[in-house]
């Protein structure tokens, strides 16, 4: 069997096993901030900052598309001024945490995007420390969670009101299937509002 065989199989076997649950409870939480016309804030490190773009963009255009209410949705890492100077003044460990404070508001999302949910380090010491600090902000100031995770879900896993977990333990298909998640999210939702929209409801 070929590498490119290999890989293929990994990744329906990880789609396999993903908790579908989860995944709905996610949807509902980011459904009801829409209704609502709360604030969603995205924010990941590495790869998944640029999987917190992806989202953002796509639940404010894909999703909102022919809506009478759009989303609301933001990536936290977007603004790459602010986060130098945050990251220069407060250290890298409060870049997401000072933005919440700024802009988060009772009833609002969060959604945080980490390979390993919190838990292992690196050189500069455990990973996605910023993200839970972030978390547990928007958790004590009446807002939801929703986590998107691999590994064993690590930290995140136990914070999130919603969280999915990627069942693997490599960084490449954690990422690639967040990926995926994000996109079966976004067509969801965009059912679920034009369901709304057709019945009359908004």
């Amino acid at each position: 069997m070929s590498r490119t065989d290999e890989y293929l199989k990994e990744v329906s076997g990880i789609a396999a096993k993903l908790d579908r649950g989860s995944i709905d409870k996610a949807v509902g939480i980011l459904y009801e901030a829409w209704k609502d016309d709360r604030q969603i804030f995205v924010a990941g490190n590495g790869g998944s900052a640029s999987t917190a773009t992806h989202l953002a963009c796509d639940l404010d255009k894909w999703v909102s598309d022919g809506a009478a209410r759009k989303f609301r949705a933001f990536a936290l890492v977007d603004n790459i001024p602010l986060v130098s100077a945050l990251t220069n003044d407060s250290g890298w460990s409060d870049v997401y945490y000072e933005q919440l404070r700024n802009f988060f508001r009772r009833g609002d999302v969060f959604v945080a995007i980490s390979v390993h949910g919190g838990s292992g380090s690196d050189r500069a010491g455990p990973w996605s420390q910023n993200l839970l600090k972030a978390v547990r902000y928007a958790k004590d100031n009446g807002g939801k969670v929703v986590g998107l995770a691999g590994f064993d879900g690590g930290a995140l896993k136990e914070a999130a009101d919603a969280c999915v977990v990627v069942p693997a333990d490599s960084t490449p298909h954690v990422e690639g299937m967040h990926l995926v998640l994000t996109h079966l999210m976004c067509e969801q939702l965009k059912g679920l509002i034009s369901k709304a929209r057709d019945n009359g409801r908004y």
